[in-house]
């Protein structure tokens, strides 16, 4: 195989797991899974919550596809598939646990509009406690935060989370 198949193969799969993240959350975390992803949407004590295996669970396929495409004799395109996932993972990581949810200190402030646009639209996702009446279910590719203000509305905001005198381990989700 050509390295540039197995790069393309590489960009395809870490673009292609916004697609499966947006659903997993949608329709496993939010659906039959929500057992584990409901500490998610509480506050956190202390520095581990349930939802923190599905961490593991999604770490399994890319481990498996990274044996068996470099160990194992398996088509080494698979090896490029696991490595796309886990950089998808690590993106997240980065991304949603430590520049959104403030996992480990940082000083970084969101300054682009894009990583504006992704911290809001999370947080706005975060202010519904229930599993229905969510928006907002991808990470990397986020709905402007307008529109998600305008959906919340719209729903009369059932389920969102009553204003809280300190901000909880999702931040302030005061309307402005």
């Amino acid at each position: 195989m050509s390295i540039w198949f197995g790069i393309a193969l590489f960009v395809a799969t870490v673009i292609g797991m916004e697609a499966f993240a947006y659903a997993a959350h949608r329709w496993i975390m939010h659906g039959f899974g929500w057992f584990l992803h409901e500490s998610h949407h509480r506050p956190r004590t202390g520095n581990w919550e349930l939802n923190d295996l599905y961490a593991a669970i999604f770490a399994v396929p890319s481990f498996v596809l990274l044996l068996g495409g470099v160990q194992l004799g398996w088509w080494e395109g698979w090896a490029w598939i696991g490595a796309g996932i886990a950089a998808y993972g690590a993106i997240y990581f980065g991304f949603h646990d430590i520049i959104v949810h403030r996992r480990l200190p940082t000083r970084y402030l969101p300054k682009s509009t894009y990583m504006k646009r992704i911290v809001q639209a999370h947080r706005l996702h975060h202010v519904v406690e229930t599993r229905e009446g969510n928006v907002s279910f991808g990470f990397l590719v986020a709905p402007r935060p307008e529109d998600l203000k305008a959906e919340l509305k719209r729903r009369q905001r059932a389920g969102v989370r009553a204003p809280a005198a300190t901000a909880s381990n999702h931040g302030a989700f005061a309307e402005k």
